[in-house]
């Protein structure tokens, strides 16, 4: 019958979710819990050069937030 399939859509589907929801993972993971931000456009570049340049550790995700405030 047509639900025969149905065990062997479900395994396909879970083996073809599995790379690119550890992708997300994995760049929240090595980008210290932030999403992985995209330069699509010049102004963006310029945004995450300056964001290195303010936080001062030549990384983008590092930001001198409320947690710097004595």
């Amino acid at each position: 019958m047509w639900y025969e399939i149905l065990p062997g859509f479900a395994i396909m589907t879970v083996c073809l979710m599995i790379p690119g929801l550890s992708t997300i993972y994995i760049n929240r993971y090595t980008n210290g819990g932030k999403d992985k931000r995209i330069a699509r456009l010049p102004y963006q570049w310029y945004l995450l050069q300056r964001d290195k340049r303010v936080s001062g550790e030549q990384l983008y995700y590092k930001s001198k937030g409320l947690e710097n405030i004595h």
